[in-house]
């Protein structure tokens, strides 16, 4: 029988629920932008579509940079106003901002599956990850306010579309609740919508937040450097964080640039291979794009076929296809490991690398097909991908260095310890390592050669929240680490000639983690 879409999730519906829950936010032609107190009918709304089947959604509203500079005056003013407000205050309207985000949970994450294609399990847990995450924060924060103020101007936020609420929301819920005022750029590529409406009731309870869209020529270099802005927080990849690296190198401000990394799993010495079955087909969650996916095995030679029977099984388990679509009277949504990418020009451009890898002596290990996705009869698939393996990717391919941002996998072999270390440090720099390893005396030895900010023995690392410290190592990371009272630390001013703990260019260490 044939799939449908549930019943009551079409755009449309959920358009309708937008403009019901936030009509201040919402019109029925397009999106506002949001600074100086005020819900604005400015910038010129772009034409989008949902990576899910190419259906028609709001677009951003994109300004020009002269009215980004004025967004940016307007949250210098209300920031002098909000420093002044008591902590307890604070707590109590961000407090209040979270139980509205929570009664508007399933609209939240309906949203996210529409405009990034998140799959309905991992869209909620995105919006509840932001929910609880901020609600710890609320619980502990005066401790890790003690002796400490605001920063002396408002923060921006410019990070890219694959966590909206997680991520760049949560991230602006502590600044607030830190005493700042803050400006977060949407997303040219996705999840303006969902942050519209999560800004709408923010501001219902008078938190000094700006949303604004733009392209990253146009709103990046103010967001950057005004000197209205005191601390610039950056998640995305290193050629757009390298420019903004290059726009901080003659300030003081403090930063945090979260940038890209090839994050490799080492198979060394290791035999349990029902574990590894479990670890590599959920890594293929969201397409693996995210900042903390695993896209290359890098394998010990003689442990090859091993690998290879227990990763072919696990990577043809992996399920995919349109997030909405269910059998007749289903009343559940499917538990998708992955819905589309982002784009189709992502799919493309995915698609030439792996043709480009092959045509250069690249391995084929495993090619999926779209046929074996769950789709509604008939829809746009431009946007999907089957998972993909190659093995030994040719040194010229962007595959070898660089990570995919897909459901791409690479596997390197190599025959000794310093050629395993090597291959799993070739991209100057990860967020996360890990190593399968039977031994853990080895693995504690190998992992401290591991340029990775976190290494796992045996399992998967994350970005981790709230007292989980997070960062990176080499060209992944720039600025002050985060989490926990690092997080508070790096958007506050503590005593005097303090600075913030993390990875600065003069000033480079790392916790222990």
């Amino acid at each position: 029988m044939p799939l449908i879409r549930k019943p009551g999730t079409a755009w449309e519906d959920c358009y309708a629920r937008c403009l019901e829950a936030a009509p201040e936010a919402f019109h029925p032609d397009r999106l506002l932008n949001y600074w100086g107190r005020q819900w604005r009918r400015d910038g010129e709304p772009g034409p989008a579509t949902s990576p899910v089947d190419g259906t028609a959604i709001a677009g951003p509203p994109r300004l020009d940079a002269a009215t980004a500079t004025a967004a940016v005056r307007a949250a210098a003013d209300a920031h002098r106003d909000w420093a002044r407000v008591p902590l307890a205050e604070r707590k109590a309207r961000v407090s209040a901002t979270l139980d509205a985000l929570t009664a508007h949970r399933d609209l939240l994450a309906l949203l996210l599956v529409w405009e990034i294609g998140k799959p309905w399990r991992l869209a909620t847990a995105d919006v509840d990850r932001c929910i609880d995450g901020v609600r710890w924060y609320v619980d502990e924060i005066d401790a890790m306010m003690v002796g400490r103020s605001p920063l002396p101007g408002p923060i921006s936020n410019i990070s890219s579309w694959n966590y909206p609420m997680s991520v760049i929301m949560h991230s602006v819920l502590v600044q607030v609740l830190a005493g700042n005022a803050v400006v977060a750029k949407a997303p040219t590529d996705g999840g303006v919508s969902c942050l519209t409406l999560a800004c709408a009731l923010a501001a219902r309870h008078d938190l000094p937040v700006t949303l604004i869209s733009g392209g990253g020529a146009d709103l990046s270099p103010v967001l950057v450097a005004a000197p209205e802005i005191a601390c610039v927080f950056f998640v995305g990849g290193r050629s757009a964080g390298s420019q903004v690296a290059a726009g901080l190198v003659n300030s003081d401000k403090r930063h945090v640039l979260e940038q890209e990394g090839l994050n490799c799993w080492g198979v060394w010495e290791f035999s349990n291979w029902d574990l590894l079955a479990g670890i590599i087909r959920r890594s293929f969650e969201y397409g693996k794009q995210r900042c903390t996916a695993y896209p290359r095995y890098v394998v010990q030679r003689s442990l090859f076929d091993r690998f290879l029977a227990t990763y072919l099984p696990a990577v043809r388990g992996v399920r995919f296809g349109h997030p909405l679509a269910v059998e007749p009277g289903q009343e559940d949504l499917p538990d998708l490991d992955f819905g589309p990418l982002i784009k189709d020009a992502k799919v493309k451009e995915l698609t030439d690398a792996v043709d480009a890898a092959i045509a250069r002596g690249g391995i084929p290990l495993y090619r999926g097909s779209l046929d074996d996705g769950r789709f509604l009869p008939g829809q746009d698939r431009s946007a999907y991908l089957a998972p993909v393996a190659i093995l030994a990717p040719p040194p010229s391919s962007p595959l070898f260095h660089a990570e995919p941002f897909g459901p791409v996998d690479t596997i390197v072999l190599v025959d000794t310890e310093a050629e395993l270390l090597a291959a799993m440090n070739a991209s100057n720099g990860a967020l996360v390592a890990s190593l399968a390893c039977d031994d853990e005396a080895t693995a504690q030895r190998l992992s401290g050669e591991l340029q990775a900010f976190k290494v796992g023995i045996n399992r998967p690392r994350s970005r981790g929240d709230r007292q989980e410290v997070f960062g990176g190592r080499g060209a992944s990371w720039r600025g002050a680490f985060v989490g926990g009272a690092l997080l508070v630390h790096a958007v506050t001013e503590g005593p005097a000639g303090e600075r913030p703990y993390g990875n600065f260019p003069t000033h480079a260490h790392y916790p222990e983690v």
